[in-house]
């Protein structure tokens, strides 16, 4: 046992997997802050740490599924020369989904009106419910990429723990700097919209690198950063003195 953990490949594959799962759990943190909106605002947290609590079995028992995991990418059936594999299947229905989700909630915002009980909250049941099926849609590549890297078990599951424990401690900041920013809500809309593309086009062998994606998205929250300062600059300024004694 003390050789396993004195090994240095152990280490590197643990961290490498880890920076993985927390880097593609960005877009697993947009989904939950807009998902856990629908709830009244003391049932958000709990939704939000359950949900993933919830989904950290179902990626487990994913990885202890090996064969099956590395099965996913066989064809299912054909059509034509285009072959299709429960993995399409998934991602295709996942990025459909939140295609969905993301243009249903832009209509909202512009036609709702900003009172985000107009449509009434939603079911706390089906809030995790959906946060554990698309994180498992979300976490089904690096799962897979996972498997490929290494055939060592207990290092993809402290892996995964590590990045789905990170996830729990930052949903919370996340999703209340989303709330009180209304801009970056829709900034954050469009992400879902952008990454269910990406999820539909993988689905139909048209793979999209993700760090296209990651650029598109810094480059995007680094403009709306700085109209946010232009913003507060210009609101500082148009407020009166304070009087002087």
């Amino acid at each position: 046992m003390t050789e396993y953990l004195l090994n240095p490949e152990t280490w590197a594959a643990l961290f490498t997997l880890t920076v993985l799962e927390v880097v593609l759990g960005i877009d697993n943190l947009v989904f939950l802050a807009i998902v856990s909106s629908r709830l009244p605002p003391h049932q958000q947290p709990s939704a939000r740490k359950i949900g993933l609590f919830m989904a950290l079995f179902l990626r487990v028992g994913l990885l202890t599924s090996l064969t099956w995991i590395a099965g996913l990418t066989e064809p299912v059936f054909t059509i034509g020369t285009f072959a299709v594999s429960w993995r399409d299947i998934v991602l295709g229905v996942g990025g459909l989904y939140l295609i969905y989700k993301g243009v249903d909630e832009i209509h909202e915002a512009v036609e709702g009106g900003s009172d985000s009980s107009a449509r009434g909250y939603a079911s706390y049941g089906a809030v995790i419910a959906q946060i554990m099926v698309l994180d498992l849609v979300f976490s089904l590549d690096s799962i897979i990429t996972a498997v490929g890297m290494t055939n060592n078990l207990p290092v993809m599951i402290a892996a995964i723990m590590i990045a789905v424990f990170t996830m729990m401690f930052a949903a919370n900041s996340v999703s209340g700097f989303i709330a009180r920013h209304p801009t970056i809500k829709m900034l954050a809309l469009a992400f879902l919209i952008l990454v269910g593309t990406a999820l539909v086009a993988d689905a139909a062998h048209f793979h999209i690198p993700r760090e296209y994606l990651y650029f598109a998205i810094a480059f995007s929250i680094a403009v709306e950063a700085l109209n946010m300062l232009v913003r507060r600059s210009e609101t500082r300024r148009a407020s009166p003195p304070a009087d002087r004694p």
